[in-house]
C-alpha cells in the first residue's frame, strides 16, 4: 500500500476487518467466487477474474476514501470473506456490502463485521445515511439487512444483477 494512503484495519470481538493481502487471502477469496453460489456477489469468478476483483476493491479505496475489507478470524488468522463500504461508478448508490466463505457462514461473522463498517461509516466519514443493495433472490442478505435493522427503502434494477432491493440502515 502506498505510504500515502492507509486502509483502516477495525476490530470486532471475533473479528479483523483489514486491507486484502495477496499472500494471505488470494487462494480462499478465488475458490470462494468459483462457486454458483456467489452469484449474488458478482460471482462465479475465474482465477484471474478474481485477482483483478480483489485489485478493484483496493482501488475502491484510493477513489472512494473507503472501501471493502478482508474479514479475518481473529482467534485463526484465516480469511473469511468480505465486508465493507462500496460504491463503484454506475452503482445504485453507497453501501454496506458482505460476503462470507461457505466455511465460515452461519457464525453471525457478516452481522458482527457489517455493523462494524456501519459504525465507522457514521463514526469516522460522518455518513447520515448507508444502503445495501440486495438482489431481490437473496434472501439470506435480505434477513441479515433486516437483522441489522434496515428497511426496505426503494427497488432498483442493474445490468448484471436485475431487480435489486435498496435497504436503508438506521445510523443511530
Amino acid at each position: 500500500m502506498s505510504e500515502l494512503f492507509e486502509i483502516p484495519t477495525l476490530e470486532t470481538e471475533r473479528l479483523k476487518l483489514r486491507a486484502f493481502n495477496v499472500a494471505l487471502d488470494f487462494e480462499a477469496y478465488a475458490e470462494f467466487y468459483r462457486s454458483e453460489k456467489t452469484r449474488y456477489y458478482g460471482g462465479p469468478l475465474s482465477r484471474d477474474q478474481s485477482w483483478r476483483t480483489i485489485a478493484s476493491m483496493m482501488g475502491h479505496w484510493i477513489f472512494r476514501v473507503f472501501g471493502p475489507w478482508a474479514v479475518e478470524e481473529r482467534e485463526t488468522g484465516e480469511f473469511c470473506g468480505i465486508v465493507g463500504l462500496y460504491n463503484p461508478e454506475g452503482w445504485p448508490e453507497r453501501e454496506i456490502t458482505w460476503a462470507i466463505i461457505e466455511s465460515k457462514q452461519r457464525r453471525g461473522y457478516a452481522m458482527e463485521a457489517a455493523q462494524r463498517a456501519k459504525n465507522f461509516a457514521r463514526d469516522s466519514l460522518k455518513w447520515e445515511s448507508v444502503a445495501s443493495c440486495i438482489a431481490a433472490e437473496n434472501t439470506g442478505s435480505i434477513k441479515l439487512a433486516e437483522k441489522m435493522g434496515a428497511s426496505l427503502h426503494r427497488r432498483t434494477s442493474t445490468a448484471k444483477y436485475g431487480e435489486m432491493l435498496v435497504f436503508r440502515h438506521a445510523m443511530d
